[in-house]
């Protein structure tokens, strides 16, 4: 028999190959004409909401929202669905998927130092050093000049993955003190729906012309990988992840989504792994070991 853990490993594997197959998946979808970039926001966020709340009809015990937590819940919604994905998806589209996944990773240095600001903590000179690590890894990938691939608009592009990368901080800061009241399945839920509703007058148009009759089998399994595993059950295995092996352990594992992005990205769209992207890599991830390094008491 796995035991519990084994199985949080592995689904915390699972969680990050399903967000790096959606860094192709979409730029696939999009590529080809199947779909713009806002009515795949849509769907996506739509089908996710659903079975979330099909798996609420599962439960009994039901949690009721405490009305001063209200606001709290409508500003998660709006920066981790609506600002977030929006800016997510439309990046994806203009840029590459390789540059992407890395400049995702600078979500971990943003954390540390909004949550330093919020909390009132010292910006430590790690902190310092960490953060300019980052910024100069992500200047050296929206400035590098790369032809291979397929990116409408690869600056632009960067600088959306990156405000998408701010706005998620805000709702990782945002929504911890909720987790230590309501089930986390609880919070995706609410936060999916009303953020379904927040991003529907944006999205809506882009939705309503998506042509459908062309859709082939390769491209319905395509959708479907992007709205089931890659949110729904990469939403759900990552929380369960973080239930059985803390938020520490799970969040050390977005380090394989680059790995994974490359590896995909290079197989199936032409995309190339330049020293650029080596270099900028580098220091991404040095600029996020030393962030969160504490200084030692002698």
């Amino acid at each position: 028999m796995v035991n519990q853990k084994t199985k949080a490993h592995i689904a915390l594997i699972a969680t990050n190959l399903f967000f790096a197959v959606n860094f192709t998946a979409v730029k696939f979808l999009i590529n080809n004409g199947f779909i713009n970039a806002f009515g795949l926001n849509l769907v996506r966020v739509f089908v996710t909401a659903v079975l979330f709340w099909i798996l609420y009809f599962f439960k009994t015990n039901h949690t009721k929202i405490v009305k001063k937590d209200v606001g709290r819940f409508l500003l998660c919604a709006l920066t981790g669905i609506a600002i977030n994905q929006l800016f997510f998806i439309k990046g994806l589209s203009l840029t590459y998927s390789i540059h992407a996944s890395l400049l995702l990773l600078i979500t971990p240095i943003l954390i540390t130092i909004i949550a330093s600001f919020l909390l009132k903590e010292k910006i430590t000179s790690y902190k310092i050093i960490g953060l300019f690590l980052g910024i100069l890894g992500a200047l050296i990938l929206i400035l590098s000049k790369d032809t291979a691939g397929n990116a409408a608009n690869a600056v632009l592009g960067d600088v959306f993955v990156i405000l998408n990368a701010i706005s998620y901080t805000f709702y990782f800061v945002l929504v911890k003190p909720l987790m230590k009241i309501y089930n986390p399945i609880m919070i995706l839920r609410v936060i999916f729906t009303i953020g379904f509703f927040m991003i529907l007058p944006v999205c809506y148009n882009e939705f309503k012309i998506i042509p459908w009759q062309q859709y082939d089998v390769k491209a319905f399994a395509t959708l479907a990988l992007i709205a089931v595993a890659g949110t729904f059950f990469a939403y759900l295995f990552n929380i369960y992840g973080i239930k059985i092996l803390g938020a520490s352990i799970a969040g050390a594992y977005i380090y394989s989504q680059p790995l994974f992005a490359a590896i995909i990205a290079v197989s199936f769209l032409n995309e190339q792994i330049s020293a650029n992207k080596i270099i900028a890599a580098i220091c991404i991830f040095a600029g996020v070991f030393i962030s969160n390094k504490q200084k030692v008491s002698v």
